[in-house]
């Protein structure tokens, strides 16, 4: 651990909770240089819907190394991005009527939502921003200033400008109805607040503490946007690429976004990839006019490739929704049983245990800690970071999935003390097919 800590800056966070030395990773399994193996309830905080070296992936992404494929090319014409281009538009767009160009961005989720922003207000010649409390968007000033967390934020060392912030329909605001409070902004000419060039948000909100919104509510804030001439932008960076069971995680409202930010799985390997897909007629870019060195990945090209023939091979999205059904069973009957304090939140296969109301700040964190103990690896979120946050690769085998939640449980049940404990019940076979 010395060269880390002696020489690795003090920003490091996640290291922090996971404190082992990792050597390799295979599907839903990482291992330390000792030879410890932990479950991965992590997925490289959404970046692995497919998990770590899949055969299939990697095995095209070698033979393109291997013969010499192009390994940089900014954004000139290549064949791996003709192939990405071809295959996502065949395989993704057309099939679901979306008339999308796409923008290649930087090597990060945060530089497709500064292009969103920065051509959001090109285009409507307006500064504003709407963004949602508890939302996150990114670490750079652009996508921090739509970012709600407090201590990102206080991080920016500058005022963070031209956003407002949205109530979110959770908590104290669940039954709250943010989108004719929005309405009444727009229309009221003593509200105070600029009417933005363009909202911004998630169906889910990941970092957010696991907060999806109904299709009911997708649908009143896309009619919105369209009455007021306010651009949609969906950011599906965390859920999107399969996370909730569809491809793009607004399919279930049947919506269609002004734009839409990709990553994290986009390339389906864990390669930097960033991906801002717009409507034809807002693409007012002169050339070179956003740009970076590494907007164009030639191997996360050919792995987000091989990624889009792997989720019809596997019929992914079958596979996410039986996995859907396994996970909200167990922590319902396992978890949320325990105290009626506990919260469960999720949808595809992003699920969120909040604990908030239980009480004790430090308790989550604990939590986790024990599971990795135990060879779990898992994160927080939410609110003070209450909330434990299950986002395993959509690939994860039947068994490795229920013994995470297994682990999970055990921890729970020995952490939470003082609560009405439930008994244990074995789900897992109902959906798996095992007896």
């Amino acid at each position: 651990m010395n060269a880390f800590e002696l020489y690795e800056s003090n920003v490091r966070s996640y290291c922090r909770s996971f404190s082992d030395v990792f050597l390799k990773a295979k599907d839903d399994v990482i291992y330390s240089e000792t030879g410890k193996k932990y479950i991965d309830f992590f997925a490289g905080a959404g970046a692995l819907n497919y998990g770590h070296n899949n055969d299939y992936i990697k095995e095209q992404l070698l033979t393109y190394i291997n013969d010499d494929g192009l390994t940089h090319g900014l954004d000139m014409y290549t064949v791996a991005k003709r192939e990405f281009v071809t295959k996502f538009v065949e395989r993704i767009l057309k099939p679901r009527d979306l008339e999308y160009k796409l923008q290649f961005c930087g090597a990060t989720g945060t530089n497709a939502v500064e292009a969103a922003l920065k051509l959001a207000r090109k285009v409507k010649k307006r500064t504003n921003i709407f963004s949602f409390m508890g939302s996150f968007h990114g670490m750079s000033l652009g996508s921090l200033s739509a970012t709600s967390n407090k201590s990102s934020r206080e991080g920016a060392g500058m005022p963070l400008n031209q956003v407002t912030f949205m109530p979110h329909p959770f908590g104290l605001m669940n039954h709250f109805d943010t989108i004719q409070y929005i309405e009444s902004i727009l229309l009221d000419d003593h509200s105070g607040i600029e009417k933005p060039a363009a909202i911004i948000f998630e169906t889910v909100q990941a970092e957010g503490g696991v907060n999806p919104v109904s299709e009911q509510w997708l649908r009143r804030l896309a009619d919105l946007c369209k009455r007021h001439d306010i651009l949609l932008i969906c950011d599906d960076i965390q859920v999107g690429c399969g996370r909730t069971g569809t491809f793009f995680s607004f399919e279930r409202a049947g919506i269609v976004p002004d734009m839409v930010t990709l990553s994290k799985s986009i390339s389906g390997y864990g390669l930097p990839m960033s991906l801002l897909l717009l409507k034809p007629e807002l693409d007012e870019w002169k050339p070179g006019e956003h740009n970076g060195t590494f907007r164009g990945n030639q191997m996360a090209f050919v792995t987000a490739c091989a990624a889009l023939e792997l989720r019809e091979k596997l019929d992914l999205d079958n596979i996410v929704m039986r996995n859907e059904r396994f996970i909200q069973s167990y922590l319902e009957k396992n978890i949320g049983t325990i105290s009626e304090k506990i919260e469960i939140r999720g949808l595809g296969m992003i699920w969120g245990i909040d604990l908030s109301k239980i009480g004790d700040s430090a308790l989550s964190k604990k939590i986790v800690l024990d599971c990795f103990d135990k060879g779990l690896i898992l994160e927080r979120a939410g609110r003070e970071d209450s909330v434990v946050k299950l986002l395993p690769p959509l690939t994860i085998t039947a068994d490795h999935l229920e013994r995470g939640c297994e682990i999970l449980s055990e921890v729970m049940h020995s952490n939470i003390v003082g609560c009405e404990i439930a008994s244990h019940h074995n789900v897992g076979g109902e959906y798996f097919g095992r007896k």
